[in-house]
C-alpha cells in the first residue's frame, strides 16, 4: 500500500459489510488480492475459466435476449400481451403459469378455486396451449417456461403446438425451468417425492437430446433461493450444488456428461448490492467451469460454460413509493449485463402490488433497451475486469461458495442436504438476519424504513377478472365432453404404466397431451405411480 495512504489519519466511518457477511473495505488495492493471478483467474472471454464471459465476442456479437416474464388470466389475454411485447422489440418469450398449472391441478379442481389465472396463465390442455401461442411462430422465437413439477407436461404441450404449426423440432429454441430441487428448498410447488421427481428431470434431459437438441432442458435456478432470503454466496453455492446433483443423476441414468451438459442453463437473481451482483455472476461461472472439468471430466468446452438468465429482484420491490422501483430495476439490470447474462427480465414498477400493467411492462422493456442501445456498456467485454473491488469480491464469493459445496458433499450430496433440512435452515437464518437488519434500521430500504412519504400516491394496477375462472372451467368441461375419451384414457394409462417401470416418460406424455389429456389428469397418473411428497418440518 502506498505510504501516503498508510499515513493518512483515521476518520470515523460506518462499519459496513455486505448482506452475505463479506467485509467491505474502505480502500481496496492490488495487495488486497493476495497474489491474484489474472491469467489463471480471468483468462479471456470465451475461454476457461469463463470469468469474463462464456462467448469470445459477448454483446459485440449479439446482445442478450430481452425476456419480459408474462402470463395472466386466460390464454387469450396472455397471447395478446406476448404479441404486444414482441411488436415492441422483445425478442424472447417468458411464460408465467398460474398456481394450479404449476402443481398439476386442472382449473376445476376444488383446491384451484380462487387461483385460476391469478399469478400466471391457466393451462389445462393442448387447446389452451394452441391459443397461448396463436400466430406466434415457435420455430422463430425463443421461449422460456417457468415450470417445474409439471415441466414434462408443459414441454410436451409446447412441442405438440410446434408440430401442429409444422415447425422443425430440431430448430426449437428455449428453456424449460425443470429445476425441481429448488422447489423443495425455496418455493414449495412440488408434487412427487424427491427421487421420482429427479427421474422426470433426467427423462427430459434424454428426450430433449434426441428430439429437440437446441432446447435447454433445465434452468437451474438460484433466483428463487435468493428470493427466499438467502445471501448471494448461498445463492451461488446452493444453485451450483443443485447443478452438481442433476449432473450426477443424469450420469447415473446412463447419459455421458458431454451429451447433456452443453444444454444446461442457469437462472440467477440480480439484487441490490451492485458490485456484489457483478462479482457473483463472474464467480459462479468460474466455480462451474472448474467443477465440470475437474469433478466430471467434461471435455466439450460447452459443458464448462455457465450460461444464465437473470431477473431483477422481486423481493427488493416495495409497495411504498413504487416509482422508486424503476431505479432499483435499472441498477439491477445493469449489474446483470455487466455480469455477462445471456438473457434478462426486468421487473415492472408495480409488481409489489399486482401483476404488471401493459404500460409498466413496456417501461421495464424500455429499461433494458436503453441499457443495450444508449449506455455503451455492451461495447466492451467485461468492462469491470481488473477492478480491485470486483476481483476481490469475485474471489471471496468463489471461496465461500466452494466451502458450502464441500460441506454439502460431506453430508452425502445435495439430495441428502435437502432431506435433512440443512439447506432450508441456512436460508431461513439468513432471511431472519436480513429482516432483523431492516427492522432495526441497519439495512436501509428507501421509502420503507427511511425517507418515507407522508402520503402515498396510488398508481394504476391490474386486476384479473373473476369471470376468467368460470370461463376456463366451462372451456375445460367442453373439452372433456368432445374429445375421444377412450383415446385419452388409453394414453393416460400408458403414462402410469411407464411411471411404474423404467421407460422414458416423455413419449407417453406427448401422446397424452396430443390425445387432449389434461395437465391435472396426466399429473394424477404420475401421482398414482409415484405418490406425493410430504414436507418434513424444519426447526
Amino acid at each position: 500500500m502506498p505510504e501516503d495512504i498508510k499515513k493518512r489519519p483515521a476518520i470515523s466511518e460506518r462499519k459496513l459489510a455486505s448482506s452475505s457477511g463479506l467485509p467491505m473495505e474502505t480502500v481496496i488495492t492490488q495487495e488486497s488480492l493476495n497474489g491474484w493471478d489474472p491469467e489463471r483467474e480471468l483468462g479471456f472471454p470465451g475461454e476457461f475459466p469463463f470469468t469474463r464471459g462464456v462467448y469470445p465476442t459477448m454483446y459485440r456479437g449479439r446482445l442478450w435476449t430481452t425476456r419480459q416474464y408474462a402470463g395472466f388470466g386466460s390464454a387469450v389475454e396472455s397471447n395478446h400481451r406476448y404479441r404486444y411485447l414482441l411488436s415492441q422489440g422483445q425478442n424472447g418469450l417468458s411464460v408465467a403459469f398460474d398456481l394450479p398449472t404449476q402443481i398439476g391441478m386442472d382449473s376445476d379442481h376444488l383446491l384451484a378455486q380462487g387461483e385460476v389465472g391469478k399469478v400466471g396463465v391457466a393451462i389445462d390442455s393442448l387447446e389452451d396451449m394452441q391459443t397461448l401461442f396463436d400466430a406466434i411462430p415457435l420455430e422463430r422465437v425463443s421461449t422460456s417456461m417457468t415450470i417445474n413439477s409439471t415441466a414434462a407436461i408443459l414441454l410436451a404441450l409446447y412441442v405438440a403446438v410446434a408440430k401442429q404449426q409444422g415447425a422443425n423440432l430440431k430448430r426449437l429454441a428455449g428453456t424449460v425451468q425443470n429445476d425441481i430441487l429448488k422447489e423443495y428448498i425455496a418455493r414449495g410447488t412440488y408434487i412427487y417425492p424427491l427421487r421420482p421427481a429427479m427421474r422426470i428431470v433426467t427423462d427430459i434431459f434424454a428426450w430433449c437430446r434426441s428430439e429437440i437438441p437446441n432446447w435447454n432442458p433445465i434452468s437451474i435456478s438460484g433466483y428463487h433461493i435468493r428470493e427466499a432470503g438467502s445471501t448471494d454466496v448461498q445463492e451461488v453455492a446452493f444453485t451450483l450444488g443443485n447443478g452438481i446433483a442433476y449432473v450426477v443423476a443424469a450420469i447415473e441414468a446412463g447419459l455421458t456428461v458431454d451429451e447433456f451438459a452443453p444444454q444446461l442453463s442457469f437462472f440467477f437473481n440480480s439484487h441490490n448490492e451492485f458490485l456484489m451482483q457483478i462479482a457473483k455472476f463472474r464467480a459462479a461461472r468460474r466455480v462451474w467451469a472448474r467443477t465440470m472439468r475437474q469433478r466430471f471430466g467434461a471435455l466439450d468446452q460447452r459443458s464448462l460454460m455457465l450460461r444464465f438468465h437473470a431477473q431483477t429482484a422481486g423481493s427488493s420491490l416495495t409497495a411504498q413509493q413504487p416509482e422508486n422501483n424503476i431505479v432499483r430495476v435499472a441498477l439491477q439490470s445493469l449489474a446483470a449485463v455487466l455480469g455477462g447474462c445471456q438473457s434478462l427480465h426486468a421487473n415492472a414498477l408495480d409488481e409489489a402490488l399486482a401483476l404488471p400493467t401493459e404500460e409498466a411492462a413496456l417501461l421495464a422493456l424500455r429499461t433494458q433497451q436503453i441499457i443495450a442501445q444508449e449506455s455503451g456498456v455492451a461495447n466492451t467485454i467485461d468492462t469491470v475486469a481488473g477492478s480491485f473491488a470486483v476481483e476481490k469480491l469475485t474471489n471471496e464469493i468463489e471461496a465461500a461458495a466452494q466451502d458450502y459445496i464441500s460441506k454439502i458433499d460431506a453430508m452425502g450430496g445435495m439430495l441428502r442436504a435437502i432431506e435433512t433440512g440443512y439447506v432450508q435452515q441456512e436460508i431461513q437464518k439468513s432471511a431472519y438476519e436480513y429482516q432483523r437488519a431492516i427492522d432495526s434500521g441497519e439495512q436501509v430500504v428507501v421509502g420503507v424504513n427511511r425517507f418515507q412519504a407522508e402520503e402515498e400516491r396510488p398508481i394504476p394496477t391490474m386486476r384479473v377478472d373473476p369471470e376468467i375462472e368460470r370461463s376456463q372451467v366451462t372451456r375445460l368441461n367442453n373439452l372433456r365432453a368432445h374429445r375421444d375419451a377412450a383415446k385419452a384414457q388409453s394414453a393416460l394409462a400408458e403414462v402410469e404404466r411407464r411411471a411404474r417401470g423404467t421407460e422414458n416418460l416423455m413419449p407417453a406424455i406427448l401422446l397424452a397431451v396430443e390425445s387432449y389429456g389434461t395437465v391435472g389428469e396426466i399429473s394424477d397418473a404420475l401421482r398414482r405411480a409415484f405418490g406425493e411428497y410430504r414436507e418434513s418440518i424444519v426447526i
